[in-house]
């Protein structure tokens, strides 16, 4: 009888997918404040490239977006933040689970070379 657990699926996250749903998932963001997160691990996207990618994320229901009135130096401004949904952190979820098990997952040895 075969005891081995399922081969788990490559998951359907993208590596940059990946980085802001882990940002996220410390808790809700302005744009820009994910913005600087994701450009500290190497990542250069134009504002607007950044903010379609983000419009992907909740069309594809893994973030929301919500529009909300900051002070910034005496001055009222709009920013967009950003929060991880359900399905995010399963997404989220079933990444870390996939390279727990790769890690952990058996080594091929000569033979299966």
């Amino acid at each position: 009888m075969d005891t081995d657990p399922p081969t788990p699926r490559l998951p359907d996250v993208s590596h940059l997918q990946f980085l802001a749903l882990s940002v996220l998932a410390r808790g809700p963001s302005s744009g820009q404040n994910l913005r600087e997160a994701v450009r500290s691990f190497g990542v250069r996207r134009t504002r607007a490239a950044f903010y379609q990618f983000m419009s992907r994320l909740e069309r594809d229901g893994l973030a929301t977006g919500d529009y909300e009135q900051t002070s910034l130096g005496g001055r009222l401004v709009t920013e967009r933040r950003y929060a991880i949904t359900p399905a995010g952190a399963r997404a989220l979820a079933s990444v870390r689970a996939f390279h727990a098990a790769v890690e952990r997952g058996p080594v091929p040895g000569p033979a299966d070379a």
